[in-house]
């Protein structure tokens, strides 16, 4: 299998840090950032959004999957895998805030993954790059 394909994107927000982590820690916003539906399957193991926390995601006519929260440092650090379903693998996300000077929130947010198909982790990469960029701004100022 090939090296995995990896999707990097960065933001700065005006709001801090807790804001956008509680923006991007809340599963139901995060459908027009992945061009997805987005259904919650389960709250994490002590907070709604943290460790063990569940989503269900349908990308038009692709098997659904879910994705679980595998870290959650409150305010810096959301990390996630797929743990069932989908057509990719080895797939994870990783999203580090960092507060800026002026008060807002630098983010980092890295996707990596694997397909068994020739070609098609080039393909989601380019249109996850892509729904990522144009849309992070919106859930947050």
């Amino acid at each position: 299998m090939p090296a995995p394909t990896r999707v990097h994107v960065t933001h700065t927000f005006t709001s801090p840090p807790d804001t956008v982590f509680a923006a991007l820690g809340e599963h139901e916003n995060l459908g027009p950032l992945f061009g997805a539906k987005i259904t919650r399957v389960r709250d994490g193991d002590t907070s709604r959004n943290g460790v063990g926390s569940t989503r269900a995601l349908k990308v038009g006519p692709l098997p659904a999957f879910d994705e679980t929260v595998t870290t959650s440092e409150p305010n810096s650090l959301i990390e996630y895998r797929i743990s069932k379903g989908g057509i990719l693998r080895g797939h994870w996300g990783k999203q580090v805030l960092t507060p800026t000077a002026d008060g807002g929130t630098a983010l980092d947010y890295t996707v990596g993954f694997d397909a068994p198909l020739p070609g098609l982790a080039a393909v989601v990469g380019k249109v996850l790059t892509s729904s990522i960029s144009k849309n992070v701004g919106t859930l947050a100022p």
